[in-house]
């Protein structure tokens, strides 16, 4: 337990360090996909059921992350980066328990869209996962957070 601990303590350090061209080299080599996107901001009361305090009128992007593990399945873990005057600050970090269930082999996360932001809060990516390394099925998997910020993970519908 102490050593998970200590490794998601030191990723969490990581993300919530702006990385500059020289240190590029601290990119955690587990960390096989990296996507950000959709914003969100805080109204008048901050941000509801985030861990660490936001300010009023705050502004951010989400993150999600995929890290592989000594099995090669991964951990997906969604996260809040506030972006103020003051640089980039890690407001939350949560793994997404619905991919850890499955242990899947993950194999892309793309956004909804490569327009840029979106004209309203809110995140969409697709995970495109296995569920066994030697299948040729790949899953598709959606993580939507809406204007509410409610997260709602699933597998796609198409």
């Amino acid at each position: 337990m102490k050593a998970r601990f200590s490794t998601a303590l030191a990723f969490l350090l990581f993300v919530s360090t702006p990385i500059m061209a020289d240190d590029i080299g601290q990119l955690p080599l587990s960390a096989t996909f990296v996507m950000s996107g959709g914003y969100w901001e805080s109204g008048p009361e901050g941000v509801p059921g985030a861990e660490t305090e936001v300010a009023a009128g705050e502004r951010g992007y989400y993150k999600l992350v995929a890290i592989r593990q000594a099995d090669r399945t991964a951990r997906i873990h969604l996260q809040m980066i506030a972006s103020g005057e003051q640089g980039l600050r890690l407001v939350e970090s949560v793994e997404l328990e619905e991919f850890t269930a499955i242990k899947p082999y993950v194999t892309g996360i793309r956004p909804e869209s490569m327009s840029g932001v979106a004209g309203t809060p809110g995140f969409f990516a697709t995970v495109y996962l296995k569920t066994a390394p030697d299948t040729d099925r790949v899953e598709e998997w959606t993580v939507l957070i809406d204007e509410l910020g409610d997260i709602r993970v699933e597998r796609a519908s198409n």
